[in-house]
């Protein structure tokens, strides 16, 4: 009789999942699709300008402009799993996403994710390589070896999100309510009816790993860096390579910390207002703010995207100001 029962509960999971509303109140959903429907607007916006700057203009295709490129693909691709399916349950006014739609959500958030950091590591050693040997950046950054850093990553990120998405749902779930605005690792596995403290902790130990390996080159190869550029005699010099160097950190130093406190504390109580604050930090606010970034501080891409809207007769005092205003 048990098993029967279980066995009804669980094809009844399989038919979907519950998602966190963030109001009951029906002028405050509207409010939110609107809020959301601004953020994903500007943030495709700007990753397709950042996109499109680079594909058009002969001049930055080099190697740190590709990954920029490819970055962009990633963020872009980040909000897309997400934010649409959000939008449409504040607007439809429901909760429910189907069990199909919950894993392709998880799969392809941890896809682009782990993909998004796996190529902030490889930017890292772009940089330090540009930096710290310059005179063997050609050989060393050279098209083949771009192309079989960017297919590591993506192939990284795909194994990467098929081993959680799996080990998430390889096990019934006791119930339905996912205590998150989309569907994410550690809310479900705190609805999974069996005991998942070894799936915990391979998936924190993993994740861990990981994380800190990447973050440990990443700050070793930032020490030679400003090591080298404080060397460096020009005051233009200097400020050049700060000016590629300092974005790259600030969006390493959200992902990493916000992203840490999240799946550091999966067997944590703490109440969910908190996780929620924190998953829209580390899912939302890096796709938003690396164009923004990347091309405030870089002449290169002002200048492209000054060509690429028609904006080139500007000064680049004028153009920043009016990215600023948008």
């Amino acid at each position: 009789m048990v098993e029967k029962e279980q066995s009804i509960i669980n094809q009844s999971f399989h038919s979907g999942f519950l998602l966190l509303e963030f109001s009951e109140v029906r002028e405050l959903q509207i409010l939110h699709f609107f809020g959301f429907l601004v953020y994903y607007l500007a943030t495709v916006t700007g990753n397709l300008l950042i996109i499109s700057a680079v594909a058009s203009d002969h001049r930055l295709h080099t190697p740190m402009y590709f990954f920029l490129m490819n970055l962009a693909m990633q963020d872009l691709g980040q909000v897309s799993v997400i934010i649409p399916k959000s939008m449409a349950n504040s607007l439809m006014n429901t909760r429910h996403i189907s069990y199909s739609g919950c894993v392709a959500q998880v799969f392809f958030f941890l896809f682009f994710a782990s993909s998004d950091f796996s190529l902030l590591t490889v930017m890292a050693y772009d940089r330090y390589i540009a930096i710290c040997n310059p005179l063997q950046y050609e050989i060393l950054m050279n098209k083949q070896a771009c192309i079989q850093m960017i297919a590591s990553v993506w192939i990284t990120g795909f194994l990467y999100g098929v081993l959680h998405t799996g080990g998430t749902f390889a096990f019934p779930f006791c119930s339905n309510v996912v205590n998150q605005f989309f569907c994410e690792v550690p809310p479900l596995l705190k609805i999974v009816c069996s005991d998942v403290n070894q799936i915990e902790i391979g998936a924190l130990v993993l994740s861990v790993v990981i994380g800190f390996s990447c973050f440990t080159f990443i700050i070793i190869t930032y020490v030679h860096i400003f090591t080298s550029v404080l060397r460096i005699p020009s005051t233009e010099g200097r400020q050049k390579a700060f000016s590629t160097c300092l974005p790259h950190l600030t969006v390493v130093s959200i992902l990493l910390t916000t992203g840490f406190f999240t799946y550091l504390k999966l067997n944590s109580n703490t109440p969910s207002h908190l996780d929620l604050a924190f998953s829209m930090i580390y899912s939302m606010v890096p796709p938003l703010i690396n164009p923004i970034i990347y091309s405030m501080r870089n002449k290169e891409i002002k200048n492209a995207l000054s060509k690429l809207l028609g904006l080139e007769h500007f000064s680049l005092n004028t153009f920043s100001s009016f990215i600023l205003l948008k």
